[in-house]
C-alpha cells in the first residue's frame, strides 16, 4: 500500500473480529516497527507489553476498566481486540543518556528538558504501530488508562516503577464499528492550523 494510504486509511478502529488472531509475523513487524521510532539521544527508553493471550487481555480489561461510567458499548468492541500492546516510556533511560560525555547534562536534571521527550518518542513508536496495521490491512485504536487505574495495571503486569505506559494500542481484524461523535467536529484544514514563515 503507497504510504499516502495508508496514512488516508487511519482511523481508530473500535471494534474486531474476535475469531481472527493477529498473525505472529505481523505481530512482528508492529514491533519492529516500533522500536524504528526516532528517539532524542537514540535513548530508545521505551518498553513494550504485548497481550496476546485471552488471560492476559481479560487481566488488562479487569484492571484498566472503571466501573460505570457509560462506556460499555465502546469496551464490548474493544475487549474483541486480539491483541493489545502497551507502550511506556522510561524517564530514566533519558536522563542517563543526556548524562554521558557526549551531552553533558551530569546534573540528570528533568528540568533541562524542553517536554518530556521520553512521552513523545514513546508516541512516535505507538503511531508506527497505528500505521503498520493500517499497512497490514488490520485495524488498531490508541487510548489511555485511566489514571485511577494505573496502579491496578502495573500490580497486574509487574510493570517496574520506571515505565510509564503512555497509553495502549489494540490491533485486529477489524468488525463493523460506530464512528466516533467527535468526527462531527470535522478535520481542520491545513490553513487553519498552519503558519508560514511567523504565526501573525
Amino acid at each position: 500500500m503507497e504510504f499516502s494510504e495508508v496514512v488516508r486509511r487511519r482511523r481508530m478502529v473500535r471494534n474486531y473480529d474476535p475469531d481472527r488472531p493477529v498473525p505472529p509475523d505481523v505481530v512482528r513487524r508492529l514491533l519492529d516497527h516500533a522500536v524504528r521510532a526516532p528517539s532524542a539521544g537514540f535513548a530508545q527508553g521505551w518498553g513494550f507489553l504485548v497481550l496476546e493471550t485471552a488471560a492476559d487481555r481479560d487481566r488488562f480489561w479487569a484492571a484498566t476498566t472503571p466501573g460505570g461510567g457509560g462506556r460499555e458499548r465502546w469496551l464490548a468492541g474493544m475487549r474483541k481486540a486480539p491483541l493489545i500492546v502497551v507502550p511506556h516510556a522510561n524517564r530514566s533511560a533519558y536522563l542517563e543518556r543526556y548524562a554521558e560525555p557526549d551531552k553533558g547534562w551530569a546534573d540528570r536534571s528533568a528540568e533541562r528538558w524542553p517536554v518530556p521527550y521520553w512521552y513523545v518518542d514513546t508516541g512516535f513508536a505507538a503511531l508506527l504501530m497505528l500505521l503498520t496495521a493500517v499497512d497490514e490491512g488490520l485495524g488498531a485504536c490508541f487510548f489511555g488508562i485511566p489514571s485511577p487505574r494505573l496502579d491496578a495495571y502495573r500490580e497486574a503486569f509487574g510493570v517496574p516503577a520506571e515505565y510509564d505506559p503512555v497509553g495502549a494500542v489494540t490491533v485486529g481484524y477489524r468488525a463493523p464499528d460506530h464512528r466516533s461523535p467527535s468526527l462531527r467536529r470535522g478535520r481542520r484544514p491545513v490553513d487553519e492550523v498552519v503558519r508560514w514563515g511567523r504565526w501573525s
